[in-house]
């Protein structure tokens, strides 16, 4: 006998499909005191650089991509997490297709 899935449990590499020339985003949480949200870029897309009031972290699920901080460029790859600082320019270049899960806290300061 086979069990049902367990609604609670999500799989990340079934969450979210990628489209051709495009950006695709699933918000999977979403509280006052912040948010996950998973990305699929096709390869060559791009976050123009812009600021969020808010620290965040990025964990690269697949692909590679280069992240800019503050004029810094960053090339993050499958396994890779990196710190956005509240307040400071950033953005995101997918050098080949690839998924990234963006988790925004609300109020949380530097470790």
């Amino acid at each position: 006998m086979t069990e049902a899935p367990d609604p609670d449990v999500i799989r990340l590499a079934d969450a979210i499909t990628h489209q051709p020339g495009g950006i695709v985003s699933r918000v999977l949480l979403k509280q006052a005191q912040g948010s996950v949200t998973l990305f699929g870029f096709d390869g060559g897309q791009e976050l123009s650089e812009h600021t969020a009031p808010f620290e965040a972290l990025v964990q690269m699920l697949d692909g590679v991509a280069i992240v800019t901080i503050a004029g810094a460029s960053h090339r993050v790859a499958a396994g890779d997490l990196i710190r956005l600082p509240a307040g400071v320019p950033h953005g995101v270049r997918a050098e080949t297709r690839m998924t990234m899960m963006l988790v925004m806290i609300r109020g949380a300061s530097p470790a």
